[in-house]
């Protein structure tokens, strides 16, 4: 049973991208009654995915390094559906570099999107969902933002960023009845981790790897009323990957 996130207003960064958990997080929460903004910056694949999914989904321009760019997706929000009920900070990049091969300029790139874009959402959507009284922000982390990795050190470093920002910002915003809670998810069969399969595979107690949906599943619970009491928690879905490190 999915849960109830109906008459939720939620944004979900990262959305755009077929075969990307934003894409089938989108798809659940609008599919279970919330609306659903898609932003990204990739422009024709949002567009398509909001027709697709219909008129609970709006698409939105969103760059996540930029707080311009974030406040013209709040303000965009607010015009189609009302305030902001959650925010999914799913955009982000994945992929190895090894530690000898990574530039200042690649580092900081990842910071940007991964770490300073998470904040920037953060900052971006309080002043709506305090209007509204309540507020759920999803943090997705990585089982790379709870243990070390070799070949990944900028995508490790920011992800252990973002760990440690949904528990400072749990702090800060639970007075306003603002939840903040980080997803940590393992092998995802998704595009970009058809590359990892193997090696990753071989460490995972259930021997499988998660289907996307089961991602979503946790997201739908986090941005639901359900989870009313969570903030400020490490949400792992990894098929008890981390248990063995």
């Amino acid at each position: 049973m999915v849960a109830n996130v109906a008459g939720k207003t939620v944004i979900v960064t990262g959305a755009a991208r077929a075969r990307g958990m934003g894409n089938s997080h989108a798809r659940l929460l609008a599919s279970s009654g919330a609306n659903v903004v898609i932003a990204d910056i990739l422009d024709n694949e949002g567009r398509a995915l909001a027709a697709e999914i219909g008129p609970r989904a709006r698409y939105c321009h969103l760059d996540v390094t930029s707080m311009d760019s974030w406040a013209h997706a709040i303000a965009e929000t607010e015009k189609e559906f009302g305030p902001v009920s959650a925010l999914v900070n799913n955009a982000g990049l994945a992929y190895a570099v090894p530690f000898d091969e990574l530039s200042e300029t690649e580092y900081r790139r990842f910071i940007d999107v991964n770490q300073v874009g998470v904040f920037l959402g953060m900052k971006a959507v309080v002043g709506s969902m305090r209007g509204a009284g309540v507020g759920s922000i999803v943090n997705i982390s990585s089982t790379a933002g709870l243990r070390g990795a070799g070949q990944i050190l900028a995508y490790v470093g920011t992800k252990f960023a973002v760990t440690g920002m949904t528990k400072a910002g749990a702090v800060d915003l639970g007075p306003d009845n603002i939840r903040v809670n980080s997803v940590h998810p393992g092998l995802i069969d998704t595009k970009d981790m058809h590359d990892y399969r193997v090696p990753i595979l071989e460490r995972t107690p259930l021997r499988r790897i998660a289907n996307v949906r089961e991602v979503s599943n946790l997201i739908a619970f986090l941005v639901s009323d359900e989870s009313s009491f969570c903030t400020g928690a490490e949400f792992v879905i990894d098929g008890g990957l981390i248990c063995r490190q």
